[in-house]
């Protein structure tokens, strides 16, 4: 052996093998008792050698020599404290599983909201503690936080109040036990995420979805402003992407708010929603009547009983107020002035004008827009208070300039 290696002085050993080093450590003050024959050890030199405090090495011995001679007294033991005052008992613990047995679709925070509220003398947990015990008993699985960059830009002016604004989508299809394709037609306030309607149904055509806000204009009145994507029945590629489902909203006085394509968030309350309604639909009913049945129960629970962190920690059902706005209502009609003129669309969506015949959009087929000038050769065409396109005196033989984004014109 090297001299150079046989002169250093030993190291203290790695935190990884400690329990190694301390049977070492008293199997050789063992051999030195023994060699003392029952005699004094030199535990200084012996704690300084293997790099050990003295009162560690007189504990770790003591400990050894009190449980006859027996390795395993000098495991590491827990410094966990034998008694806690502010651990959870049995009884709470059970409590807890047993609601969400009962109450399956509630996390933790909402199990926590409708403990407290149905039994208020209990001390409950925190909702970090009810989500330990539901996960330690199986029954939650804790969800890691994905990172979410901001939005760059909001569209549409937060609402303030119930019926500001009601958001409208479907929730994408999926197929029946009988094999039909089904499609859940949402309607929600986004103020107070009230579900108005969740309506299932086989074909979603404007006439469809037409039947369901009828019933719910009945029943709750008008909102100010409606909410959708830009997908049929609720919009179209013509002109002012209009359909006959928008126009009837507009004559009604319902301002029409579209997302941008392809950022559903901008409806993210809605989508919220159908995340949730998965429950109801997973899985798929045997046909569309026990389809309903599921829905409409698991709506009454969204409203009424499923507490929402965004108002408060209390359901929909409590804060939501039917509409001023009454319906039915007389449906407005464009009353052009005079330097406006006004042309009627016919049934095949287009106006005379100039002694041309140009196409504006069929689903304004019927109703009445107005030309107003904009310039030498330009005028804009109007729907109500919508700019919908745009037409050129130079270029009539051309038709229309549909306008990208419509915009509500200046009265």
């Amino acid at each position: 052996m090297r001299s150079d290696i046989a002169d250093k002085p030993a190291m203290p050993w790695k935190a990884t093998d400690s329990m190694k080093e301390r049977v070492n450590f008293v199997l050789e003050w063992e051999r030195r008792w023994d060699e003392a024959q029952g005699g004094a050890v030199e535990m200084a030199e012996l704690c300084r050698k293997d790099g050990v405090a003295r009162p560690t090495g007189y504990a770790w011995v003591k400990r050894f020599r009190e449980a006859g001679f027996d390795l395993r007294a000098i495991e590491e033991k827990s410094r966990r404290p034998l008694t806690n005052p502010h651990s959870i008992s049995r009884e709470i613990e059970d409590f807890v599983v047993q609601a969400r047995k009962a109450m399956p679709r509630r996390g933790p925070r909402k199990l926590r909201k409708i403990l407290l509220e149905r039994h208020p003398e209990i001390e409950w947990p925190s909702t970090s503690s009810m989500g330990n015990i539901l996960q330690r008993r199986g029954l939650c699985r804790l969800k890691k936080k994905r990172k979410h960059a901001p939005p760059a830009t909001q569209p549409f002016a937060s609402t303030a109040a119930p019926n500001d604004t009601w958001c409208i989508d479907f929730k994408g299809k999926f197929r029946l036990q009988d094999g039909n394709w089904c499609h859940v037609l949402t309607l929600l306030d986004a103020d107070t995420r009230y579900l108005l309607r969740a309506e299932p149904m086989l074909d979603p055509t404007g006439d469809n979805v037409e039947r369901v806000l009828d019933s719910a204009f009945q029943e709750f009145g008008l909102p100010k402003a409606m909410r959708s994507d830009n997908g049929p029945p609720f919009a179209s590629t013509g002109a002012g992407r209009l359909s006959k489902l928008s126009v009837w909203w507009l004559r009604l006085g319902i301002t029409l708010e579209r997302i941008e394509p392809g950022k559903p968030q901008q409806n993210g309350r809605l989508e919220r929603c159908h995340l949730t309604l998965e429950e109801a639909v997973t899985p798929a009913a045997e046909n569309l009547i026990e389809q309903r049945r599921a829905i409409d129960e698991w709506r009454r629970d969204y409203n009424e009983e499923r507490p929402h962190e965004a108002l408060g920690d209390v359901s929909p059902a409590l804060v939501y107020r039917r509409s001023p706005r009454r319906y039915p209502r007389k449906l407005l009609k464009p009353e052009p002035p005079a330097w406006r003129e006004a042309c009627d669309v016919d049934r095949h969506g287009c106006i005379r004008w100039r002694k041309q015949k140009i196409f504006v959009t069929s689903a304004l087929s019927g109703e009445i827009v107005e030309l107003e000038r904009t310039g030498e050769w330009t005028w804009e065409i109007r729907f109500l208070n919508l700019v919908i396109a745009e037409l050129d005196e130079r270029k009539i033989d051309r038709g229309i300039v549909m306008k990208r984004r419509p915009q509500l014109a200046e009265v």
